[in-house]
């Protein structure tokens, strides 16, 4: 667990120093008990955060606010943010895994088209899980980070 937990902060810093100029809100999919939102607010905090949670139950001091979570299975919930968010994010951490490997990868291919929808060329995707999707590409990891342990990608197109 702190391997993982170590890969994902040394991920987060690179993808957020890698969108500095870039404009946009993040976007956290899975808000679990809150940590890496709290972590990502603090780290970049003249970001809005949207935060995407079928059920939310993290500690009140690691919830957004309510204007910025977006309750409800991310199958649905995001096809309809365009509507609520308005701008393309620079950022999308994913943390969605469920330790079922054929239902996360099945998730991932699901979301990629919506997820991809509401980010902005250049944008960053840092995930638990491996994504395949035709304009996402491969970035290096972090040093120190092992391969599958975590994964990013830039949006080129």
């Amino acid at each position: 667990m702190i391997r993982r937990l170590e890969a994902q902060r040394a991920c987060l810093v690179a993808a957020i120093q890698r969108v500095e100029a870039l404009p946009g809100p993040f976007l956290e999919l899975g808000l679990g008990n809150g940590r890496t939102f709290d972590h990502i607010r603090k780290t970049a905090p003249q970001r809005a955060v949207y935060v995407f949670e079928r059920k939310p139950a993290a500690h009140p001091d690691c919830t957004p606010d309510p204007e910025f979570l977006i309750e409800g299975d991310f199958q649905i919930t995001l096809g309809q943010a365009p509507f609520r968010i308005r701008s393309s994010a620079a950022l999308a951490h994913c943390d969605i895994g469920t330790g079922l490997k054929e239902f996360d990868q099945q998730l991932a291919r699901v979301i990629s088209p919506d997820l991809d929808a509401l980010l902005s060329v250049g944008a960053v995707i840092l995930s638990d899980q491996p994504f395949d999707w035709p304009v996402w590409e491969s970035l290096a990891l972090p040093a120190g980070v092992d391969q599958n342990r975590y994964y990013m990608y830039s949006k080129i197109s």
